[in-house]
């Protein structure tokens, strides 16, 4: 078959082509089948391939439009009555067709040298994989090796502490990737437990974003919409004759059309009980069937339950959840240890046992310390730094500052949860005002620091730009 497409395309296809055809569409498009989809991604590579070398240069594209920007330019001066201005418009305008026309040569010629020459490569099908799955071009041809080298300090990036769930995920990912998962299965189901604020959506965004450089390739259900009954066949699609029917489910539909993707079941105790009837065989099966009767397969999704159950226990005892004291190792160890096992008794109290053992890993996320709250401080300021940075303005926060912030963002029952509405309340808020006022503009270098007056308050300045000396005139250094 090479040949006939190879004849058709006019371009030539290369056995490193062939190779990734077979191998991308396999692991990557789910809801076809083998040769076919492997002779469809050919076909359209080869395609494009071909349209590619038909189409003009960018340089030319981009010379079309500033000409035409100067004769709609000259024609608006010869309007005003500029003629030397839409005289030398008009100089301008033949200066420019005539580098047009040699480009246009240029490239005629080499699109001429080039017939019969035209190559698909590995890179090719990686581009055709990439528009179907949604999966980045960097992401596909990237050494595989090295990507699940380099996710454990992927993760911890935006991930402060929570090793053990990192390590958790990371090897799931690993044996995916290995081959000795059980095909019929998702890559990995996990439940994260544990207080509120601790990061167990977080980590979930961190892990889309690392294996799909887009945090939208994280399908995200919050389970509290399906509290009552009748509101879980939302999940596959109204059955025919109720409303709804012909718009298919929220969680098959989503997966349907993005298979390669982290599924987030957010707070999954909320859900009404026969929402579990669906998750045993998603999880045992890797599949569901929606109410149009399609099979919509979960094998290439990482599945990701949060629940808050155990939660009550972990604020109203001392040794559990956030501590104000200094612990050692030992302690901390011996503390978050009598955290598990009580989280993980009321855990097997709350759900079926059926349900539990098609789950790959419990993992309970460990309490947040007063260092920790110092590493999402810096983590956080990013954030607003970025958005100031987009205002064309620059933000630095003094070490002082920054205590203050994880001073007042501190708090034993919530998590990393206020830090959030304290730099809203002390940076964001306080920079808007002043950025209102007209105090700061474009090209100011913003210094946030203690305000001397108040010790729980920041001050924002202004830092001065120090100009280079200039270089002495050339008179004045001979003398």
């Amino acid at each position: 078959m090479r040949e006939r497409y190879e004849q058709h395309h006019k371009v030539r296809i290369t056995d490193d082509a062939l190779v990734a055809a077979a191998k991308l569409s396999d692991r990557y498009v789910t809801d076809r089948f083998l040769p076919d989809k492997a002779v469809d991604l050919i076909d359209e590579a080869g395609s494009r391939v071909r349209l590619q070398a038909t189409l003009p240069p960018r340089e030319l594209r981009e010379l079309d439009t500033q000409i035409r920007t100067v004769v709609a330019d000259r024609e608006t001066a010869v309007k005003a009555h500029d003629f030397d201005r839409a005289t030398a418009l008009r100089e301008q305008e033949e200066r420019m067709r005539l580098e047009r026309g040699k480009l246009e040569h240029d490239w005629k010629e080499a699109r001429a040298a080039s017939e019969g020459k035209l190559e698909v490569t590995e890179a090719d099908i990686a581009h055709i994989v990439s528009s179907w799955t949604k999966i980045p071009v960097s992401r596909l041809a990237q050494a595989e090796t090295q990507k699940l080298l380099e996710m454990k300090e992927s993760l911890h990036k935006r991930i402060v502490g929570q090793d053990e769930a990192i390590e958790v995920i990371t090897r799931a990912i690993r044996r995916s990737r290995a081959g000795l998962k059980n095909p019929n299965r998702p890559i990995g189901s996990f439940i994260f437990l544990g207080p509120t604020g601790v990061g167990k959506t977080e980590v979930a965004r961190s892990l889309a974003e690392f294996l799909f450089d887009d945090e939208e390739s994280m399908i995200r259900i919050d389970m509290s919409e399906y509290m009552e009954k009748y509101s879980v066949s939302r999940l596959v699609g109204a059955p025919p004759g109720y409303v709804g029917y012909e718009e298919g489910g929220q969680l098959t539909e989503a997966v349907r059309r993005r298979p390669y993707a982290v599924v987030l079941l957010d707070e999954i105790e909320k859900a009404h009980p026969d929402v579990f009837n669906l998750l045993l065989q998603m999880l045992d099966d890797g599949r569901l069937t929606d109410s149009q009767g399609r099979q919509v397969d979960f094998k290439n999704a990482v599945v990701i339950m949060t629940s808050n159950i155990g939660a009550t226990g972990m604020q109203t005892t001392t040794d559990i959840g956030f501590r104000p004291q200094k612990l050692d190792v030992d302690e901390g160890n011996k503390a978050y240890e009598r955290m598990k096992g009580k989280v993980l008794e009321e855990v097997k109290q709350s759900f079926r046992p059926e349900f539990l053992n098609r789950i790959d890993e419990l993992v309970v996320f460990h309490q947040l310390t007063r260092e920790q709250i110092e590493e999402i401080v810096g983590l956080e300021l990013e954030k607003v730094m970025r958005e100031v940075k987009a205002q064309d303005m620059h933000l630095r926060v003094t070490e002082a500052a920054k205590a203050v912030l994880a001073k007042k963002g501190w708090d034993p029952q919530f998590g990393a949860r206020p830090l959030r509405r304290a730099i809203q309340r002390l940076v964001e808020d306080e920079l808007a005002e002043e950025m209102i006022r007209g105090n700061f503009g474009a090209g100011d270098t913003i210094l946030a620091d203690v305000d001397p007056e108040s010790a729980e308050k920041l001050r924002f300045s202004k830092i001065p730009s120090v100009e280079p000396p200039t270089a002495p005139p050339a008179e004045a250094a001979h003398a």
